[in-house]
């Protein structure tokens, strides 16, 4: 795996933390950070809301219910996760994509989604 701090963000600064609590990353460091390991793609920092939870959970993938055996609570509005750049854009393509947070937002999901959609859900804009 890349250091994270040699991972940048789509501004092309250093990849800042997601979430610690709950603990988010495909690595569980709190970050989007990634290697060829993270097949899923977990870039997005996404604040997520009850409508996206609902439409996760309508493609199969139940981010609410708590998982024990994971160390997983389940996410509620406004925490925030590593959500798969594939997900996040079909999300955003169905009209109920979360919120994202740029600086924590790891750059290689710019080859997957253009980031102009991105900055159009952000919320670490001025």
């Amino acid at each position: 795996m890349q250091p994270l701090a040699q991972q940048t963000n789509v501004f092309g600064d250093p990849l800042q933390s997601c979430s610690m609590d709950p603990l988010t990353g495909f690595f569980r460091t709190g970050c989007c950070d990634a290697d060829s390991e993270d097949i899923g793609k977990h870039f997005v920092c996404a604040r997520v809301n009850d409508v996206f939870l609902q439409y996760s959970l309508s493609q199969g993938n139940d981010l609410i219910t708590p998982r024990a055996e994971f160390n997983f609570a389940g996410l509620k509005a406004g925490d925030q996760w590593c959500v798969c750049a594939n997900r996040w854009l079909e999300a955003f393509n169905a009209g109920c994509a979360p919120a994202v947070v740029l600086t924590s937002t790891n750059a290689k999901v710019l080859e997957i989604v253009d980031l102009e959609k991105l900055k159009a859900h952000a919320v670490d804009l001025n």
